[in-house]
């Protein structure tokens, strides 16, 4: 599915076929989920290949690694040119790009000096896929921001997603929500959440999400259309008694929310705003980074 006899990827400066890849099985992110990683989309254009928001994406991975202790070794310029470059040399357009730093061996709890970046690349649909979906609301509670950087994109916060979204395939739905701390709203369990009510958008704070580009570029969007859009704690009971609702996130894009729990929405896509937006959306991937897009 990921990866073919033929599939290039950069590990630490060189190419090497994917299959022949290899890592220390002491590694401290085996180990202990000390790493950090970011999950990036190629759009085909007119003219050839655009990478949505590159600059944006590795400029958080640095941010990332740096809450984590972990020295990057190379700048976001150059992780821009390799990931341009892991697509040319796959033949790919329309792509998912994962860059993963992640440790050496080290059994100590302390940050280690062997810093490892592997960029791989696939194509893949929209996680969620094009229906709207059922969602339910998570036993799991998403992670308190005094335990972790909620900001970074970490590896090991990743085992609250998978808990969360197990327990809500086993129960019937198709993703989890999960509540933070205060028992508001946080986000899905791989994507942030939006709300639209009697004709306006509301979103959760920052604080206990972890801000997501395609959050920010929906911002963007509702700021350049005059959509009224509010950042606020949302309650449970806010989050049932919406009109309708859309998850936003690299691999799911745009996806649309037709129900949570037993309680199904009664605004359809096809007349919200999020459909609106989604339409924007999927031009401004196009030809978002001009400068660094590759022509065919």
């Amino acid at each position: 599915m990921y990866y073919n006899d033929k599939t290039l990827a950069f590990l630490n400066g060189e190419w090497q076929h994917a299959k022949d890849a290899q890592t220390s099985l002491y590694g401290q992110t085996l180990h202990y989920g000390n790493g950090v990683f970011e999950g990036i989309r190629a759009y085909k254009n007119d003219v050839g290949f655009n990478i949505f928001k590159a600059h944006e994406h590795y400029e958080r991975l640095h941010k990332s690694a740096d809450l984590m202790h972990i020295k990057m070794p190379y700048s976001v310029e150059e992780l821009v040119s390799i990931s341009y470059e892991l697509l040319d040399r796959n033949n790919l357009t329309d792509a998912y790009i994962r860059p993963l730093v992640y440790l050496g061996a080290n059994m100590a709890l302390q940050p280690t000096e062997e810093v490892n970046v592997f960029i791989c690349a696939w194509k893949w649909e929209k996680y969620l896929g094009h229906d709207p979906i059922k969602a339910k609301i998570s036993s799991y509670q998403r992670i308190h921001p005094a335990s972790q950087h909620m900001e970074a994109k970490v590896v090991g916060h990743y085992t609250n997603s998978i808990l969360a979204t197990t327990e809500a395939k086993k129960l019937g739905f198709d993703e989890a929500i999960l509540l933070d701390y205060t028992q508001h709203v946080a986000e899905g369990s791989g994507a942030n959440i939006f709300i639209e009510k009697n004709g306006e958008l509301f979103t959760p704070s920052r604080g206990t999400i972890l801000p997501g580009i395609t959050r920010q570029t929906v911002l963007e969007i509702c700021k350049e259309h005059e959509i009224k859009v509010t950042e606020k704690p949302i309650s449970k009971a806010q989050l049932l008694e919406a009109d309708t609702a859309f998850f936003t996130g690299t691999a799911a894009e745009i996806a649309p929310i037709a129900q949570v729990n037993d309680t199904i929405f009664p605004l359809s896509w096809e007349d919200s705003i999020g459909q609106s937006i989604y339409h924007i959306y999927r031009q401004k991937v196009l030809f978002n980074d001009l400068q660094n897009q590759t022509i065919i």
